[in-house]
């Protein structure tokens, strides 16, 4: 089991280092104009590189809040900084991987259940999983009020097309919040096996699976549904924490447009605007990239989503070619750091 983990861990290794090459060989820029990007946003990399430190770790103490939640009756321990390491890790595996970022989950299980059940590390995966992506749903429902907050003030324009588009999300997200309210009540891993198995040529295996450890499924379902049901303060604790990472994570964008002299007239008040921007260009460029997030990386996805959103707002194109470019640059250092963290050993 242990030799199977290792191989497995290598090739995980290998994933991320081949996203990474595939990444830099990616750029629709010359590595001669990706440099003169790097050399204009000059010390503003720091922050913009260095606030992951604090996303990671809001994201870290969310995850670690559902682990150490009452979901599994059981005194298992795992410390925050080795989660804290396979958070960063496994959103390092995210980046480089194709079908919504899935590659990290398999690994954060794998290497949580060295510390902690199978099942409980299991449950808590997939239930941060799901918290992940509750938080960016409520993200962009509440983005939607942030709009139309600024659009009532004059800041930005509204229209029938853009009242339209507003209202589309709004059902989107409310579709998935009911969704997720039945996943978070009933569990979800048998109902998603369940689905599987109407896939062509799946259908044995998923019937097959789902007998062989049907004992396992229904303890990790269960678990699923206990965080909701019976740990209420530790399920709202964690997606008040997801949600807080994306706020973090405008701070990126807000960086860059604080870099072009972007202030809305400057002061407190100016801050403010190009914040409430920045979180409206995160939103947008996150929503565009998850609905085509079957791609690696999301290779052109995230681009055209920064560009897309940018323009919407007003600002040049060039402005979001820049923040797109910039972006990249920073998943690829943290795919390294990811790397690198991955071949450290456990303790």
């Amino acid at each position: 089991m242990t030799w199977t983990k290792q191989r497995l861990n290598n090739l995980f290794f290998v994933v991320g280092v081949l996203a990474c090459v595939v990444m830099l060989l990616s750029f629709d820029v010359s590595f001669v104009e990706l440099w003169e990007h790097l050399c204009h946003a000059g010390y503003w990399l720091i922050p913009i590189i260095g606030v992951w430190l604090i996303i990671y770790a809001v994201n870290a103490w969310s995850w670690y809040t559902i682990i150490s939640s009452k979901i599994a009756d059981t005194d298992e321990h795992v410390g925050f900084w080795r989660v804290y390491r396979l958070t960063i890790t496994g959103y390092a595996l995210n980046y480089a991987t194709p079908v919504g970022g899935l590659g990290g989950e398999p690994y954060r299980i794998m290497e949580l259940s060295k510390d902690i059940s199978t099942e409980h590390a299991t449950s808590s995966v997939i239930l941060y999983a799901m918290m992940h992506f509750f938080a960016h749903f409520w993200f962009w429902f509440s983005s939607i009020f942030i709009y139309l907050a600024l659009a009532a003030v004059g800041d930005l324009p509204i229209n029938t097309a853009i009242a339209t588009l507003l209202g589309i999300i709004i059902v989107f997200c409310l579709v998935a919040f009911y969704i997720f309210s039945k996943g978070y009540r009933n569990g979800l891993v048998v109902n998603v096996l369940g689905w599987i198995g109407h896939i062509p040529g799946l259908k044995g295996w998923s019937r097959r699976f789902r007998e062989r450890h049907a004992d396992s499924l229904q303890n990790i379902d269960q678990q699923i549904a206990a965080l909701h049901a019976e740990d209420k303060r530790a399920f709202y604790v964690s997606l008040v924490l997801e949600y807080l990472s994306r706020v973090i994570q405008s701070s990126e964008v807000l960086f860059m447009l604080l870099l072009f002299g972007i202030d809305n007239g400057g002061g407190f008040s100016g801050l403010v605007i190009t914040y409430l921007h920045s979180i409206l260009i995160v939103s947008f460029t996150t929503l565009f990239a998850n609905l085509i997030g079957f791609l690696p990386m999301q290779l052109g996805v995230q681009e055209g989503g920064f560009v897309l959103s940018i323009a919407a707002l007003g600002l040049s194109a060039a402005l979001g070619i820049f923040v797109s470019i910039i972006c990249r640059v920073r998943e690829i250092i943290w795919i390294a750091i990811g790397m690198l963290l991955m071949r450290l050993p456990d303790r």
